[in-house]
């Protein structure tokens, strides 16, 4: 018997959005994950705001928003609060109820700012690792670097003395370089190429330290792009690792990396650098003494763990071009991504768990 097609719609509804979304669903350990993460925020999020006045958007809202626009590949916030008002799976995660208005896109980004411009980012990043200490290695590390196209086009790329009177879209023959040029977007983006036989764009770098165990990041941060950046931004973050450690890491990296102003200042932090050897036209920084460990060999074999991390931040995250203005902003949607890539990995690895260490069943 064929049925019938309603035409009125229904004014109540039974079902909740907690039982519309499938018990089994990706999502339902993330949000209890990041549930956990924004519980120990909380005290940092009372410092963000003053004791009275007109309620902003929750701190809570914001950041679950914009994890799922991160998991989704949202690729505005305009995008994002339209998705908010009719999908229900949006809705649940983020905490609305069915019935809840959503924001206007513009006051989403204000409040989104709010936090943009605050410590949040590595605090959330930090209680995320935390929960993954135990899935995470602890002496054997790879760093790299990746290319961040800004948010500026070339022809804002104009001298910094004022002397070019045209719109800037006619550059052809001219010679450019950071030292005498400046993007009127956006000021902290810098002209850079990674490799050779590639166009220059207006760029930041982002760095990560992934550990070797299961390709969890364990530090990130995004800098000025320069020839120097991927080594001073390794040291840093080696630095931070190392700091009330006495045992010895080792850190895997390209080629980028065998110079010997990184070689030294690492291992005076207690570090053993197995570095890929660069030997054209030179003399690397790495001898027998390194290599002839079965250990090098094995580092460099884990380096495409740091290459999966940057397909997925560029390719599903935000951050093959980033919509913010400023290396403050950038810095923290870099890290904030890395936090959700960490966020995202760590239900697989807490079923693979569960599945190899059952707990006893009671008679």
């Amino acid at each position: 018997m064929r049925g019938d097609e309603r035409i009125q719609d229904e004014i109540f509804s039974c079902v909740t959005l907690e039982q519309r979304v499938p018990a089994d669903h990706p999502l339902r350990e993330i949000r209890g994950l990041t549930d956990m993460v924004l519980r120990s925020l909380s005290a940092e999020f009372d410092a963000l705001y003053a004791a009275s006045g007109r309620p902003s958007i929750a701190p809570e809202y914001v950041l679950r928003a914009v994890l799922l626009q991160a998991f989704y590949s949202v690729r505005s916030e305009r995008q994002l609060v339209e998705q908010l008002d009719y999908n229900l799976l949006f809705r649940w995660f983020v905490g609305l109820s069915m019935d809840d208005a959503v924001w206007n896109h513009a006051v989403f980004s204000k409040n989104r700012d709010r936090l943009l411009n605050s410590e949040v980012a590595q605090r959330f990043f930090t209680e995320v690792n935390r929960l993954a200490k135990r899935f995470m290695s602890d002496e054997h590390f790879t760093v790299d670097g990746t290319l961040i196209q800004a948010w500026a086009s070339q022809k804002s790329f104009r001298p910094r003395d004022g002397s070019d009177d045209d719109d800037g879209t006619n550059f052809r023959g001219q010679k450019r370089s950071n030292d005498t040029h400046q993007s009127t977007t956006d000021p902290d983006a810098r002209l850079y190429k990674k490799s050779y036989g590639q166009e220059s764009k207006l760029a930041y770098l982002g760095h990560v330290l992934v550990e070797n165990r299961n390709g969890l990041i364990a530090a990130a941060m995004a800098t000025t792009a320069d020839g120097h950046a991927e080594r001073d931004a390794a040291l840093l973050m080696l630095e931070q690792r190392q700091k009330r450690r006495s045992h010895r890491v080792t850190v895997g990296a390209d080629k980028a990396y065998d110079s010997e102003d990184f070689v030294v200042t690492a291992r005076e932090l207690n570090v053993t650098v197995h570095v890929q050897k660069n030997e054209r036209g030179r003399r690397s920084r790495i001898d027998r003494r390194t290599t002839r460990h079965s250990g090098y060999a094995r580092s460099l074999s884990r380096r495409w763990l740091v290459e999966k991390t940057f397909g997925w931040l560029k390719g599903t995250g935000p951050l093959r071009q980033v919509k913010l203005r400023g290396l403050a902003k950038v810095d923290w949607i870099f890290v904030f991504s890395c936090a959700a890539h960490n966020l995202l990995r760590l239900p697989r690895l807490l079923a693979t768990q569960l599945q190899q260490d059952p707990q006893p069943q009671c008679a």
